[in-house]
């Protein structure tokens, strides 16, 4: 096992991946941006290095600064988490060009599953089932439009190096193809430096439903269940569950076994999520991408199997074997992702200082978070500043519980999302189990 690794994330997702090193005895070398350099979690660490100013592309987006951070320190690993640097082939080749493990898959199997399309042409090729689309990049207006009337409308105008719902656009009909495809070319050129789109079929008032799975160096690989992320605004999602409500169980372990072999057979190592879309039609379930790291959701798998996924990641990355055999699952799991957002002025970031903050406690509560009473949530980076998860012997303990602890929750000094969650926790299609990805979308329009 490692003795020594390097973070290359900050807050949340490094105080989660930190706590595991901790335990497992693994020192931990945190980085830091001069704009979050008195957060309080960078206490827990066994070393500190500041990596470059507040703007990310010369901080936690610099691969030079992060590879000299680990040489300084002598750390041999280094662990992305989610967001920034995660998803980057071009990182993990330099990590192992540099002699340091990269914790995730390797350049070759992520710059496959990065890319949409060579993404859908590998999974088709194994056996998964896809959404109807275009063979290949659209490459401009008439190829869509071509494109739209053999698909049929509506269609979905998706980036190929996308993700979290950027360079995405729905048309519904002819008319608003040019709109739709410009706004999706040009948003998707400023955010990936690739203006690249392709086209599917829209599924309307479809369910979001991902597997995450895990494969060793060997061969081995298991998945862990399914997590229900279909209460999204913008493909941005806000409250996860598992199990889905609306999967069986001979389903799950159907679709789980025919996921998990795929991502064997595609060369993949390490943990990963296969992300679907559920026909409210048929019900049947089409292969959408591959997020090649960890979940902001894959809490609520923790807590349904009892397996750490960042120890699990921690072990294949140092050569270890699984067992292939599917964990049983116990109870059931939701997160509520909370941001500094004002809902009411159309979901705005809040930064400010936390004046005040209280924890829930109780059984079968969770919180993942990185922040102090005191801390400064920071303008530059994303919003979500805690994850609130609750497991229950069933759905409705897990509602009722996940209720008390955002009743019981305290932020002060800045806005945050609590109220519209607790919304949702009394939502009648959410209550029935019976809603999708259109449901938040139209509680908020009532």
């Amino acid at each position: 096992m490692f003795r020594r690794i390097l973070i290359a994330n900050r807050g949340e997702v490094a105080t989660r991946v930190l706590r595991t090193c901790k335990r497992m005895g693994i020192e931990v070398v945190a980085v830091t941006s001069q704009a979050d350099a008195e957060l309080g979690w960078l206490k827990e660490a066994d070393q500190v290095v500041c990596i470059g100013p507040a703007k990310s592309a010369g901080s936690y987006l610099s691969q030079e600064n992060l590879l000299e951070a680990a040489k300084q320190t002598g750390a041999t690993a280094i662990h992305p988490g989610w967001g920034f640097l995660a998803e980057n082939a071009d990182f993990a080749a330099r990590c192992e060009a540099a002699g340091i493990t990269f914790i995730g898959p390797g350049p070759r199997v992520m710059r496959s599953m990065g890319d949409k399309i060579q993404a859908r042409d590998t999974m088709s090729a194994l056996g998964m089932p896809l959404i109807p689309g275009s063979p290949g990049e659209v490459r401009d207006l008439k190829e869509a439009s071509e494109e739209a009337e053999r698909i049929g409308y509506p269609v979905l105008l998706k980036a190929t190096a996308g993700g979290g719902g950027r360079g995405m656009r729905r048309v519904f009909g002819p008319e608003g193809l040019k709109e739709g495809f410009e706004s999706a070319s040009n948003e998707s050129m400023a955010a990936f430096g690739n203006g690249a789109l392709y086209m599917e079929k829209l599924i309307v008032a479809g369910r979001h439903i991902e597997f995450q799975v895990v494969v060793d160096r060997y061969g081995n690989a298991v998945h862990l269940g399914e997590r229900e992320c279909s209460i999204q605004r913008r493909h941005q999602k806000l409250i996860e569950e598992s199990p889905s409500p609306a999967l069986t169980a001979a389903q799950r372990e159907e679709v789980g076994a025919l996921v998990a072999g795929i991502a064997a057979k595609a060369g993949y190592r390490n943990a990963g999520t296969i992300e679907m879309l559920r026909d409210a039609t048929s019900g049947e379930l089409y292969f959408m991408e591959m997020n090649t790291r960890l979940q902001v959701e894959h809490t609520i798998s923790e807590e349904v199997t009892g397996i750490d996924l960042v120890e699990l990641q921690l072990k294949i990355a140092a050569n270890h074997a699984i067992d292939p055999t599917p964990p049983q699952m116990s109870g059931h799991a939701i997160e509520a992702r909370i941001n500094a957002e004002d809902v009411e002025q159309d979901f705005r970031p809040c930064p400010g200082t936390i004046t005040r903050l209280v924890w829930p406690e109780g059984e079968g509560i969770r919180v993942d978070s990185h922040l102090h009473q005191g801390d400064e949530i920071s303008p530059h980076y994303d919003s979500m500043i805690a994850k609130i998860i609750a497991h229950g012997s069933d759905r409705a303990q897990a509602i009722a519980r996940l209720k008390q602890a955002l009743t019981d929750l305290v932020v002060e000094g800045v806005k945050t999302t609590t109220p519209l969650h607790l919304r949702v926790l009394d939502n009648e299609a959410f209550l029935s189990g019976d809603y999708d990805t259109t449901t938040l979308t139209r509680m908020l329009e009532a």
